[in-house]
């Protein structure tokens, strides 16, 4: 879909399909000037006397013959004291579907009505377009098109009759269109089949991203791995037909080659029965989604791509399929991570934490970071804490923490900070190496971001983000219709953007 920006004045509303917002309790004329002189006829419509303004709401308003304005689609964003940028995007994606609903190849949304809001103009742009943007995704790559489902939406404009803010709502919109592709990219390597998205396809995939956008992109093959002693790995991949890939982007624009870089480490689990340690086989499918925080870092370098953040970011992700065969690791087994410290492991199904704990020593060892945030699918017990809507961040570094939560609530990514306290490593004690992978089932998100914390250098600025819940078990609304969500890719996007606050 192209996104396009037009000066009112200029034009007037030589559109086929408009969406304007409504607010509830008042009337739309009067909110929009504009419209009583381009399409006076909005007044007398028996629609818009049924439109309350409630969000999300929406009437289809239709223009008398011979009007080059064909339609209006008002959409209510509730009440104007109530209004938040959640309910902007719902509202935006909700008015996008039924502008498709209607088969109208174009679209114009007016952006009047949304001065004095709280928020600039820029930002509201960028929530329309990531909005409307996602709220048109489907996953169809192994379907059978017909000819009805290949229509789309062509055209999105966004216009004001503010000549002030054009530069703001131009560099808006091109910030949601970077965001949204990064989102999309990330649901699309979610949603694929695990057949199909293997560690070489996202191997080959950060290659291709690296000639396309010049990212530097490094993938350590099985014999690299096993040569820097990366047991923990290793234990993981051992009983996997498919090779691992231990894959490495940098996005570094030119005068920061050298500046301390931010460095994400995503798990890359492409699919996961559990291991030796196998898993029911009820709903065992949705593990083609363990690879989603490698996902969210594909997705985030996809923006970098469409972005111009003059930021050095490192993306780290190790890759594997964790499958049960002769050579599988097996509980009890004890492995030396590359840090030196050895773990027992006593559930091959806690796979995450292996894979995550020599990347972050891997990381540490390669960089000098400004800071180090993790993402994974880690645990089911963070989505019991939380549910399927918010993700745990762990971190003992409270601006960090802070920052985290604060930028996802902004952009729509829902943290909530959980414990990290010595405490929890108790159950992790073994008798017979430095620690095990797993304790006992209670605290288990807060067990699991302690394993990690092991890891963790003194005076390292570190964050741990468990989405295990948001990331494919979100519930369905207007911009996110089910399967992978791309959760967390604009949070990363927006600190890649701005930079760790101190």
């Amino acid at each position: 879909m192209e996104i396009r920006y037009l000066d009112a004045h200029a034009t007037g509303w030589n559109f086929k399909t408009v969406i304007l917002f409504g607010f509830e309790g008042e009337s739309l004329p009067e909110t929009v000037p504009a419209l009583a002189e381009e399409a006076g006829w909005i007044k007398d419509s028996p629609a818009l006397k049924d439109f309350t303004g409630k969000a999300k709401e929406t009437v289809v308003l239709y223009a008398p013959a011979g009007s080059l304005l064909r339609r209006i689609i008002v959409v209510g964003l509730g009440k104007r004291d109530r209004f938040d940028l959640e309910g902007l995007r719902f509202s935006t994606a909700t008015a996008i579907q039924r502008c498709k609903a209607l088969k109208a190849e174009s679209c114009a949304v007016n952006m009047e009505n949304l001065s004095r809001l709280g928020e600039p103009m820029s930002v509201m742009a960028e929530e329309i377009v990531c909005a409307a943007s996602l709220s048109l995704y489907s996953y169809d790559e192994f379907k059978t098109r017909t000819e009805d489902d290949d229509f789309a939406i062509e055209e999105l404009t966004l216009f004001s009759a503010d000549e002030d803010a054009a530069r703001e709502i131009q560099a808006g919109a091109e910030r949601g269109q970077a965001a949204a592709k990064g989102v999309i990219k990330t649901r699309d390597l979610g949603n694929g089949p695990a057949n199909h998205v293997t560690p070489t396809f996202l191997a080959r995939t950060a290659q291709d991203m690296g000639k396309r956008y010049g990212f530097k992109v490094r993938v350590l093959e099985r014999k690299d791995v096993l040569k820097l002693g990366m047991g923990a790995f290793e234990a993981v991949f051992k009983g996997a037909q498919e090779d691992p890939k231990f894959i490495v982007m940098e996005h570094a624009p030119k005068g920061t080659e050298t500046d301390r870089p931010i460095v994400f480490v995503g798990k890359g689990i492409t699919f996961d029965t559990g291991g030796i340690s196998i898993k029911p086989s009820a709903k065992m499918h949705e593990m083609k989604c363990d690879m989603c925080g490698a996902g969210a870092i594909f997705g985030l370098f996809e923006a970098l791509g469409h972005s111009d953040i003059k930021r050095r970011i490192v993306g780290v992700m190790p890759c594997t399929d964790n499958m049960p065969d002769g050579n599988a690791t097996r509980p009890g087994d004890i492995v030396r991570t590359l840090s030196g410290k050895t773990v027992e492991i006593i559930n091959t199904d806690a796979e995450g934490r292996l894979i995550l704990c020599d990347a972050l020593t891997w990381a540490q060892q390669e960089y000098d970071t400004e800071a180090v945030i993790d993402l994974a699918t880690l645990t089911g017990a963070c989505v019991v804490a939380l549910g399927t809507e918010v993700a745990g961040v762990f971190c003992d570094d409270e601006a960090l923490r802070d920052q985290i939560r604060d930028t996802g609530k902004r952009v729509g990514d829902k943290f909530w900070p959980l414990p990290l306290w010595d405490l929890y490593f108790e159950p992790l004690k073994s008798d017979v190496s430095d620690m095990m992978n797993v304790g006992d089932r209670m605290g288990g998100a807060s067990n699991a971001a302690v394993f990690l914390k092991q890891f963790i250098e003194e005076n390292t600025r570190w964050a741990h983000l468990d989405i295990a819940g948001p990331a494919d078990g979100m519930k369905k609304n207007p911009i996110h219709m089910g399967g992978a969500s791309g959760f967390a890719v604009r949070t990363l996007i927006e600190i890649a953007r701005n930079g760790i606050e101190e």
